[in-house]
């Protein structure tokens, strides 16, 4: 029984979280309940919790794709002027893959990104959903992300020149972006401010050791797309590939330095020749219909399952309620953007989410013709249908697995969609459904 009543409070706890997030825009909803607060402001949806050390910040808004909601048109030139004829192809596909893996590290946003190439041109056009902000998209996937070290010249030169920090640092060393295998953001221990934390490869770990051997007593600049970040002193030889950079950051500023640097230096220099804002291809009608479809695919649904099975199928009618509200309310956390076709997969998965309770279901009329008592039948219902639930689950994901890794765009969207209600929708039939059935029969 006390099994029972968890689950219970755990599916209404659940179902109450997933209808707040769920609210529309419109819908004026503000309270707070000491570590819980939530704020639903029509211009800016948001939940926010704060438990200790613990702080939870999310935007609610739902995010759609280039065909409902627009976004930015970029078109990107690579300036090839220092990279060898023969390596351009190369650099120029490496290029492309740097800018989807930057757009990719800040959410699902399913980007168009194309690459084109005209005589002498080589260019990448991206297309980024519900990014209004032109100098927002250039800034998230423009930067070269160049990481530079540089030495000390001599003291003499650095009182003659001291007019720019190629005067003061001009001796490149080896060492680049292209040796780094990771960042991350660190704080100092000293005063406490964000750094970004850096780690070499094994050839850029011998050759930072080598530069900071013969840099005692003086000063390394670090340098980001030709700007300086820092010019620590070097007190020692510095082993093991680590090191810190340095600076006035902000946290924001320090994270996405570091995702710059983690989603890969551009081999290229990249400039943009083109940027506009571009409308949805079909719009907020086509969102309005997907969602009539979608109530008319639930009522039609449930209809079904009460004249079919009575009190089982209202009962799993309210399983297949919290199962919608859920989902949904995944989608805004994650947050997935919704093109048609994820719309799509979401309502596909509404009807696909009660298969499981039909198979329980007749299992359980079985069970009790044959003289069973409801509370046995329930268990064996749901015990001997699970197999084939399971399985045909697991095909089922497998599938959206192949589509996302074969797909691209709005075939991923669709993937993705069609797996969270698909894993979603076994927990509904197994735990919701089941833990109504029994507290209903016992």
């Amino acid at each position: 029984m006390q099994n029972k009543r968890f689950l219970l409070w755990l599916i209404a706890i659940l179902t109450v979280f997933s209808a707040i997030i769920d609210l529309p825009k419109n819908f004026p909803l503000k309270f707070n309940l000491g570590p819980l607060k939530v704020d639903r402001i029509i211009s800016s949806p948001s939940i926010n919790i704060n438990l200790g050390p613990i702080s939870f910040k999310k935007d609610l808004n739902t995010r759609y794709g280039l065909d409902l909601s627009g976004g930015t048109h970029l078109v990107l030139e690579a300036e090839m002027t220092d990279i060898a004829a023969a390596d351009r192809d190369k650099a120029f596909a490496s290029a492309k893959s740097v800018v989807e893996r930057r757009i990719n590290l800040y959410g699902l946003t399913e980007p168009v990104v194309q690459q084109t190439k005209t005589g002498g041109n080589y260019r990448i056009i991206v297309e980024i959903p519900g990014v209004t902000n032109v100098n927002q998209a250039i800034d998230l996937i423009g930067r070269t992300a160049q990481l530079a070290f540089y030495e000390e010249s001599t003291a003499s030169a650095k009182v003659a020149t001291p007019s720019s920090w190629l005067d003061i640092w001009p001796v490149a060393t080896r060492l680049t972006g292209k040796n780094l295998k990771r960042s991350e953001v660190t704080f100092d221990q000293k005063t406490g401010k964000p750094q970004v934390a850096l780690s070499f490869d094994e050839e850029g770990g011998k050759i930072f050791e080598e530069v900071t051997r013969r840099n005692i007593g003086k000063t390394v600049a670090i340098l980001l797309d030709k700007q300086l970040l820092s010019a620590p002193q070097v007190s020692e030889p510095i082993s093991g590939g680590q090191a810190v950079i340095n600076g006035s950051f902000s946290m924001e500023e320090a994270k996405r330095l570091s995702i710059s640097l983690n989603a890969g230096a551009l081999p290229v220099p990249l400039k943009v020749v083109e940027q506009r804002r571009i409308g949805a291809t079909l719009g907020s009608e086509s969102v309005t219909k997907s969602l009539i479809a979608g109530a008319i695919g639930l009522t039609i649904v449930a209809l079904f399952m009460i004249v079919n099975y009575q009190m089982m199928g209202f009962i799993a009618d309210m399983a297949l309620i919290t199962y919608t509200l859920l989902v949904f309310a995944i989608f805004k956390l994650m947050p997935v953007t919704l093109t048609l076709a994820g719309i799509a997969g979401f309502i596909l998965s509404i009807g696909m989410a009660v298969d499981a309770n039909i198979l329980i279901f007749e299992r359980m009329k079985e069970e009790i013709r044959w003289g069973k008592d409801h509370l046995t039948a329930i268990r064996l219902g749901f015990d001997r249908a699970f197999p084939s639930i399971r399985d045909s689950n697991i095909s089922s994901l497998i599938t959206c697995s192949i589509l996302y890794y074969f797909g691209s765009g709005i075939i991923r969207g669709f993937a993705i969609t069609l797996a969270i209600g698909i894993i979603v929708s076994l927990f509904s039939a197994i735990t919701i459904t089941r833990t109504f059935l029994k507290m209903v029969y016992r």
